[in-house]
């Protein structure tokens, strides 16, 4: 069996599209050999640099195996006229490619037809390859493509080369014009040339290693080494870890090495936010510090060549980052020219959104948010310092207006946080007050990612769930909430940001009152007479919201999908409250008596629902009725007794407790089931014990609802006895 490979070369493509694009086109031929009938025997692996995305599938079959199908024609009766084929046979017989006698009489639901077995040849590999290939190629999603030459060519860059091989065999493949072919190219420096594939396998990664171009785990592997040995060449430094950097500079070359370089002690009066800004995001450089992780004025660059012997790529890179420096310096002194109380009025001339007016207006509606959530948090026990969130909010949005964060827009928030550590922000005003303030403002846009962190303190997460609360109120108003994969005011990563610092942060808010408070706050303004209904607005979010709190804790908490779907049943507006009773229904999943009060409740709920589906209602409540039997009264005793118990535990937060209290209904449920027919022909009779069921099942349901967890056995064993 042949490997295949294909590669599509093409000029650099951004390094934040190529991860993406490469399993994207994984996935697109690995679909497409299934769906052939042409599956790999061995892995689908890919290699992609920036001048290439390759997929490589071992052991395909060198043909689509034969086919046998049936395929029905007319009905019998049409066919068939006093035992003799009419036309209408004769036809489907030359259209199936059989003769007459060799078709066969089927029966199907809607009668007798005429049927025949056709046997479809399998196409060899390579001619199916070469028709479908391009199609998947030209599907690939790219978040910006170019079009050269015709309207109709279009791709991230433009494409120089294909590479299709079935093991030494070419696919005559071709895509906007390049026609493919057995030769590759290797690095664009280090290598001369095209380079010949001498088969599609191991060959074909031999090949352009020989050509000084690597896969990416083994470029990663390679700049590690470089960066670690560059800095053991100072002592006690060691380069400063980034994930999303090296990420970053592996997708940007394909023969890597590093050279470290140096700036002047005297930029190390800056921030290190803002040198390591510089550095990181405009330089691609690695930042360099002390064992105690203080930067050094040292840094590292990864390079796309085998090496810099000369010092002449150090010095060039030198030079640039002293530029950078310098203006970084310039702008920080300018900027300390006008302090931020100076600039909130500038914020009126600075657009937040077209409908939604100015930062000003912005900060006033968030100044004004934070004052009710501190009330909020306040009455539930939570300390928090209102005048400091009031004084963070009215400076959080004015470092926009300043030098450092034009030129360096990663650092807003950070640039605000900074200056107002170093500015009088009132007359006599204490320092600790003034590095509460500005911690506040410096956090106030985390986190940024699930990887971020929370703000530190209570009032800089006020302050974040204010301004991002108000935000969403905002764009939901509007009706611009994201749809599909279209998200372009970040509102999925700031509802996770609310989310988590809620959570965190164990504040006592509930979601639905916190958004209804950030639209009240529009009322009068300019804005609101552009919004749309305020019952589909609060609709939008609430779905919006749980969608998100599932998000988090499936997937950053690692919660159980059917645990997290209970619990959010029976409520999900307030997280730190949704979380505890996951927590609770967790603990206790293990033990038997609460997995069998689960499948009870999932057959409790599916009689009700039969019922219901039938018009037979509950009665108003349960009686003890003369034809009650014991087992009913037994059960109706027990909810009586527990159920002034259980929500007394529910009201406490007290959710472990309960639920083992509740677990004990186990034997009074049992027994119910195994003795009691609840769809009885006595409409009195079965009126009332639905009436039990009802009850029953809403009294289980406060903490969560059990039908949603997932037991096994007995719910499949029993599903059929009512």
């Amino acid at each position: 069996m042949p490997d295949f490979l294909l590669e599509i070369g093409c000029e650099e493509i951004p390094a934040r599209m190529i991860d993406a694009a490469s399993l994207d086109l994984r996935e697109r031929v690995h679909k497409l050999l299934e769906r052939e009938r042409l599956s790999a025997n061995g892995a689908i692996s890919i290699l992609d640099s920036p001048r290439r995305l390759a997929v490589l599938a071992a052991g395909i079959p060198g043909a689509q195996p034969d086919v046998t199908e049936q395929v029905t024609g007319p009905s019998a009766n049409v066919a068939f006229k006093d035992g003799q084929p009419t036309p209408a046979a004769h036809a489907f017989a030359r259209k199936a490619g059989v003769d007459v006698s060799q078709l066969e009489k089927v029966t199907t639901s809607k009668g007798e037809y005429l049927a025949a077995k056709i046997t479809k040849k399998g196409r060899p590999a390579a001619e199916v390859l070469c028709e479908l290939l391009a199609k998947e190629i030209n599907s690939l999603y790219w978040p910006k493509n170019m079009y050269w030459r015709k309207p109709s060519e279009k791709f991230v860059r433009p494409v120089r080369w294909l590479v299709a091989l079935l093991d030494r065999e070419v696919i005559p493949l071709e895509f906007d014009g390049v026609h493919a072919g057995g030769q590759s190219r290797g690095h664009r420096i280090l290598s001369e040339g095209p380079i010949r594939i001498p088969s599609a396998g191991p060959g074909y990664v031999e090949a352009l290693r020989a050509a000084r171009v690597l896969g990416r785990s083994e470029r990663e592997q390679q700049i590690r080494k470089a960066l670690d040995a560059a800095t053991r060449t100072i002592p006690g430094a060691r380069w400063r870890e980034d994930k999303t950097l090296l990420d970053t500079v592996v997708n940007l070359t394909e023969w890597p090495s590093v050279v470290l370089g140096s700036f002047d002690q005297e930029f190390l009066e800056l921030p290190e936010e803002v040198l390591v800004t510089v550095m990181r995001d405009h330089q691609k450089y690695f930042a360099v510090e002390n064992a105690g992780g203080k930067l050094l004025p040292h840094f590292l660059a990864v390079l796309n060549t085998d090496g810099d012997p000369r010092g002449i790529i150090r010095h060039g890179h030198e030079r640039v980052l002293r530029a950078r420096f310098n203006d970084a310096r310039f702008f920080w002194q300018t900027d300390q020219k006008h302090p931020l109380r100076e600039r909130t009025a500038w914020l009126k001339h600075v657009t937040f959104q077209k409908d939604l007016g100015s930062y000003y207006e912005k900060t006033k509606r968030v100044q004004r948010l934070c004052s009710w959530v501190c009330e909020i948090i306040r009455g539930n026990g939570v300390q928090v310092r209102p005048g400091i969130v009031h004084k963070a909010a009215s400076l959080a949005k004015t470092d926009l207006t300043t030098e450092l964060v034009k030129e360096f827009t990663e650092l807003q928030g950070i640039v605000g946080g900074l200056y107002a550590g170093v500015q009088e922000l009132d007359r006599g005003m204490p320092d600790a007050t003034r590095q509460a303030i500005a911690q506040a403002i410096y956090d106030h846009y985390k986190p940024e990612s699930m990887d971020d962190s929370v703000p530190r303190s209570v009032e800089g997460a006020v302050l974040s769930i204010a301004d991002k609360a108000d935000s969403i109120a905002g764009m939901f108003s509007l009706g611009l909430q994201p749809t599909g994969s279209k998200d372009p005011f970040a509102l999925r990563r700031q509802a996770n940001g609310i989310v988590r610092t809620i959570a965190e942060k164990k504040l006592p808010l509930g979601l639905s009152q916190l958004f209804a408070d950030a639209r009240e706050i529009y009322r009068g303004s300019a804005a609101e007479s552009k919004f749309g209904d305020q019952a589909d607005y609060a609709d939008a979010l609430r779905t919006f919201f749980r969608e998100r709190l599932e998000f988090y804790l499936r997937d950053a908490l690692g919660f159980k999908y059917d645990v997290v779907n209970a619990a959010l049943a029976s409520g999900s507006d307030d997280v730190v409250d949704a979380i505890a009773r996951i927590e609770a229904v967790k603990s206790v999943l293990h033990l038997p008596e609460f997995l069998a009060i689960s499948a009870a409740c999932k057959r409790m709920r599916n009689i009700l629902k039969q019922a219901e589906a039938k018009g037979i209602n509950p009665a108003a409540k349960f009686e003890y009725l003369p034809e009650s039997s014991q087992e009913e009264k037994n059960l109706a005793a027990y909810v009586e007794v527990n159920a002034p118990r259980i929500e007394g535990h529910r009201q406490k937060k007290e959710y472990e407790e309960a639920l083992l209290l509740l677990s004990t209904a186990r034997e009074q449920v049992d027994a119910f089931f195994d003795k009691v027919m609840v769809m009885v022909d006595d409409k009195r009779i079965r009126a009332n014990r639905l009436a039990l069921l009802q009850t029953l099942l809403r009294e289980f349901s406060t903490i969560a609802d059990f039908s949603e967890i997932v037991t096994e056995g007995k719910e499949s064993k029993e599903s059929s006895k009512q």
